[in-house]
């Protein structure tokens, strides 16, 4: 089995997957960034690191990734401003894959949201001014990069609007790039959770985007067929 990195480990979808991926085999190195983190992270039966991507760089991220089969992005900057959402979920992103593939790791499972893409180097639909249009700008411009500035085994999931409710462990996955209002069912994390430790593995879900919600197709399925 792997070892993988969840960078973002202290995040709610992080908590859920860890154990997951654990109970599937895996070994688990959830990335935080406070140490007083830690006692939970063993919790949920994974390693933690400590250590801030945001404020580092490409070299020291590598670093933190030595001895890692895959790393799976689930960070955010969690609604804390514009300067801090693109220097987080664009910059920051980018650095770690860039320090993945540097590392010689293979695969990537990024986190993202509900058909992430740019149109012209936008997010259609999305005005500046918009209260969200820093954070859907700095995910697509990130997944952007991973799609087509590396050669890692990447794949992009798009969860609809998040929820706490439980795993129903089926969801629906729509096309990939398929244009879609985003007014669809939502999603719970802890099926996202699911997704991310039914996808690690799963060769079929390499070089796609996964844009899915709560639905009624067995996870595994869902991931496998990957439309």
């Amino acid at each position: 089995m792997s070892t993988i990195t969840i960078i973002g480990g202290h995040g709610k979808v992080a908590m859920l997957a860890a154990p997951l991926l654990n109970n599937a085999g895996h070994t688990v190195r959830s990335v935080i960034r406070k140490e007083e983190q830690s006692s939970e992270i063993e919790a949920a039966n994974a390693t933690p690191v400590v250590a801030d991507v945001e404020n580092l760089d490409t070299d020291a991220i590598a670093e933190v990734l030595a001895g890692s089969d895959a790393v799976v992005w689930s960070a955010g900057a969690g609604g804390s401003g514009e300067d801090h959402t693109w220097a987080m979920d664009r910059d920051a992103a980018i650095r770690v894959m860039d320090a993945a593939q540097k590392s010689g790791i293979r695969r990537f499972v990024m986190v993202s949201y509900f058909n992430s893409r740019l149109v012209d180097g936008e997010v259609p639909g999305v005005e500046k001014g918009d209260g969200m249009y820093a954070y859907y700008n700095a995910k697509s411009q990130a997944d952007e990069h991973l799609r087509t500035k590396t050669d890692l085994d990447w794949t992009v999931l798009g969860p609809s609007v998040l929820t706490l409710e439980l795993a129903t462990q089926k969801v629906t996955v729509d096309s990939a790039g398929e244009t879609r209002d985003l007014d669809v069912p939502s999603t719970s994390r802890d099926n996202v959770a699911h997704v991310i430790a039914a996808a690690i593995a799963e060769p079929a879900s390499f070089g796609k985007t996964l844009n899915f919600h709560d639905g009624d197709t067995p996870i595994a399925e869902a991931v496998a067929q990957g439309v």
